[in-house]
């Protein structure tokens, strides 16, 4: 399941994106919160990091920064699964909804993070690059994170039910 939600995340992040100067509206989050929700920290972690480092090498290569910018989607799912483990089942859209948006910022925060290093460290840096656009990728995320709040609890139940849950 972790391949296949990894391959997901590759799918999704490559050609079901749209990215304008430094802003990405994308639904790559998808399967790290599936496999988090499902199957907890470890497996949600594997899929961010993993996921991401597929990405990250098939968009730009190794860099320098490369693991920056493969943490927050690791860090993600880490989070998410940590969270998921104390949440009861079945899952409610509220819940859910703390889950994903409390996600989503911590990839949001994460990421500037990984542009304020990135672009110190290649030479790039702009306050208005790294920070311009802070507050539309924030609503953009939170945004997304209740969309999906809204079709996991739905896509889990099935899943579960399908695949099982351990």
């Amino acid at each position: 399941m972790v391949g296949l939600l990894t391959a997901m995340y590759v799918v999704l992040s490559l050609y079901l994106t749209v990215t304008l100067w430094n802003y990405k509206l994308t639904f790559e989050a998808l399967p790290i919160l599936i496999c988090a929700l499902m199957y907890g920290p470890a497996d949600g972690f594997l899929v961010g990091f993993l996921g991401s480092f597929l990405n990250q090498m098939l968009t730009y290569g190794f860099t320098s920064t490369t693991l920056l910018w493969v943490l927050p989607h690791a860090a993600s799912g880490l989070f998410a699964g940590w969270l998921g483990k104390r949440i009861k089942r079945p899952l409610k859209p509220a819940v859910t909804c703390l889950v994903t948006v409390s996600s989503a910022l911590a990839v949001t925060a994460l990421n500037t993070f990984a542009m304020y290093v990135d672009s110190k460290v290649n030479g790039y840096y702009s306050k208005a690059f790294v920070f311009g656009a802070l507050g539309a990728r924030l609503l953009t995320g939170i945004a997304m994170a209740v969309a999906f709040s809204l079709l996991l609890p739905v896509l889990l139940d099935r899943l579960e039910k399908a695949v099982g849950r351990d």
